[in-house]
């Protein structure tokens, strides 16, 4: 944009002649920002036929969205419900059976204490506030987590809002709070030390399915899109296992700006990639 700004704005001493590239620019400009438009990916972009059944986000960036524009991290917060709202609606429109949101890690007890206890608060409101919609638009809430953490008003929101969507048959909405893998790790580990200690488990007959049926998603496909926002590049303790294979996608958009177009973008950049699982391109093709 730069070395067009200068095609269009040589300064040369005329008032008229530089009234009139002004304009000239000012319609490049218009056309520019046109074709931008234009090149937005839309929903109708989104082959239906090719959907990953199972997207898990880690909503990243409230806190600097906020401090960006001179606000405390928790208005931030607040705003990135609406990103919530916006996506879990997109999701479901699309056909997208399971949406894991990383809302709160076991990391983040070590934030400000004024930070955790507004972050609870607007949890409890949201929840209480938002199950209606969640029936109205036929989607099932699950929680994993360490819940023996959450202040017991939280954990009273999330049974009543888990019981009341229970019948809900469209999209599983899946809320990691209080949630580290290596904490659900360590815990699939301990009840399988125990199911063997009682002689439920052959410790010869353990495999990764053995696993799989001890961690808090067992009831719930591995994801196959990854998607983590604002410009960060890992995956910060969230679903370590049940990742193997995803393909991760990163985006420099903070949670707050975070919206449908945006996921549907996520969205087509992995129906693009070829998942190989360890085969080759050759291998894939035969199959397909």
């Amino acid at each position: 944009m730069g070395l067009k700004f200068n095609k269009y704005l040589t300064v040369n001493g005329d008032a008229a002649k530089l009234r009139n590239e002004l304009v000239t620019f000012a319609a490049y400009f218009s056309i520019n920002a046109m074709s931008t438009d234009i090149t937005t990916i839309t929903k109708a972009q989104v082959d239906v036929q090719k959907l990953p059944r199972h997207i898990a986000i880690i909503m990243d960036g409230n806190g600097r969205w906020a401090q960006e524009k001179g606000q405390d991290r928790l208005y931030g917060h607040y705003h990135g419900v609406e990103s919530v709202r916006n996506i879990v609606e997109g999701a479901a429109e699309l056909g997208i059976e399971y949406l894991t949101l990383y809302a709160f890690s076991t990391e983040n007890w070590d934030r400000p204490a004024y930070e955790v206890t507004g972050l609870m608060e607007l949890l409890v409101e949201t929840i209480r506030k938002e199950v209606p919609t969640l029936n109205k638009n036929n989607i099932k809430l699950h929680v994993i987590g360490d819940r023996s953490m959450l202040p017991e008003k939280a954990c009273m929101a999330l049974d009543e809002a888990l019981t009341e969507t229970a019948a809900n048959t469209g999209l599983n909405l899946i809320m990691a709070l209080s949630y580290s893998s290596r904490w659900e790790l360590v815990q699939a580990v301990k009840a399988i030390a125990s199911d063997v200690k009682r002689g439920i488990i052959d410790p010869e007959g353990v495999t990764q399915d053995t696993l799989q049926q001890y961690l808090a998603t067992s009831a719930f496909p591995d994801p196959e899109l990854m998607i983590r926002t604002s410009g960060e590049y890992r995956i910060s303790n969230f679903l370590l296992y049940q990742l193997a294979y995803a393909e991760l996608y990163f985006t420099n958009t903070r949670w707050p700006d975070f919206r449908k177009k945006d996921l549907y973008e996520a969205i087509v950049d992995y129906q693009q990639r070829e998942r190989r699982f360890g085969k080759t391109s050759a291998q894939i093709q035969t199959i397909t």
